[in-house]
């Protein structure tokens, strides 16, 4: 397996070093947030959740050492919340997640994410029954077209549809390797980036629901705060493009939001006080160019932080 990077490692470990309590790392992956996390607070515990049974293997096995401090769970980060034990739910200080493929599943050819992949499937659950092969080959043209015009915001969406589906009734799609081929001869290179960048993006948050489930992890640490939870918790997310970011950030600034009454009010009615927190990230943190250099996929990662303020809620 070729090395993993956690992206903006130090600028995790720098916002979510806590004297003890607990933190949740809603996107486990290989373990290198926690894991950085662990070497630098001695008396936080790591409650860890992600849905890819293969990357808890590999993770179990590098923070086996941290012996008694990690607690790991097989659950989508849209569940963690409902996953973790409701005790320990008051002892949470941070909340982290990475939204957006890993490494390893990049580089393991048969987890059908890579352009070169010699399969077709982009499942970060091998439990869930849709992968990418099914959308690609039975997907109808309109909908193909939509996935790629909303999730890939690619213009040239329609054509693309219909040059996939021209190709698959010749002969269904078997790997990433076809599509990307495909997507190359019909498409030219934009910016630095491989034409089926975009095309690969679309299929991958269809197969892995992604933004339902970032809007779900969002929604349920909203809830857990309004009974009364996370009571000075930081919550960081790092987004890997705009659609995941443009979420992130409309609940961020929902979250500061004082007044909820209607617009049309002419006085403030409901009391003014329905701020859960504040944004400590006027700006999102993007990794520095020696973080680029050493892996260029962190190029278009953008970490937001919240904190959950004791002196707000219901």
């Amino acid at each position: 397996m070729s090395k993993h990077y956690s992206v903006l490692h130090n600028e995790i470990k720098e916002h979510f070093s806590f004297e003890g309590g607990v933190v949740m790392d809603c996107t486990l992956g290989y373990g290198g947030h926690s894991l950085a996390i662990l070497q630098a607070c001695p008396n936080v515990r790591i409650h860890a959740f992600d849905r890819d049974e293969y990357a808890l293997t590999l993770a179990k096995a590098r923070l086996d050492s941290i012996n008694g401090r990690v607690h790991i769970y097989h659950a989508p980060f849209s569940r963690a919340l409902d996953t973790i034990p409701q005790d320990v739910l008051g002892e949470v200080k941070g909340i982290i997640a990475d939204i957006g493929v890993s490494s390893m599943q990049l580089d393991e050819s048969d987890r059908g994410f890579s352009f070169h992949a010699n399969t077709l499937d982009m499942r970060m659950d091998k439990n869930s029954a849709l992968s990418a092969k099914k959308v690609v080959n039975t997907y109808s043209p309109t909908r193909l077209e939509e996935i790629f015009r909303i999730y890939g915001e690619i213009r040239q969406s329609k054509k693309l549809a219909h040059i996939i589906v021209e190709q698959r009734s010749k002969k269904p799609f078997e790997s990433c390797l076809e599509l990307s081929s495909l997507i190359e001869q019909h498409f030219p290179r934009t910016g630095g980036l491989h034409p089926a960048t975009l095309a690969f993006q679309a299929l991958r948050i269809e197969v892995n629901d992604e933004l339902r489930e970032l809007a779900g992890l969002l929604e349920s640490i909203e809830s857990a705060f309004d009974r009364g939870a996370l009571k000075g918790c930081k919550v960081g997310i790092i987004a890997f493009h705009s659609l995941e970011d443009r979420i992130i950030k409309h609940y961020f600034k929902q979250w500061t939001t004082s007044c909820i009454c209607p617009k049309e009010n002419y006085k403030c009615e409901c009391g003014n006080n329905h701020a859960r927190g504040q944004i400590l990230t006027k700006k999102p943190l993007t990794p520095t160019p020696q973080e680029i250099a050493q892996n260029k996929r962190s190029r278009s990662a953008k970490l937001r932080i919240f904190e959950l303020g004791a002196k707000y809620g219901r």
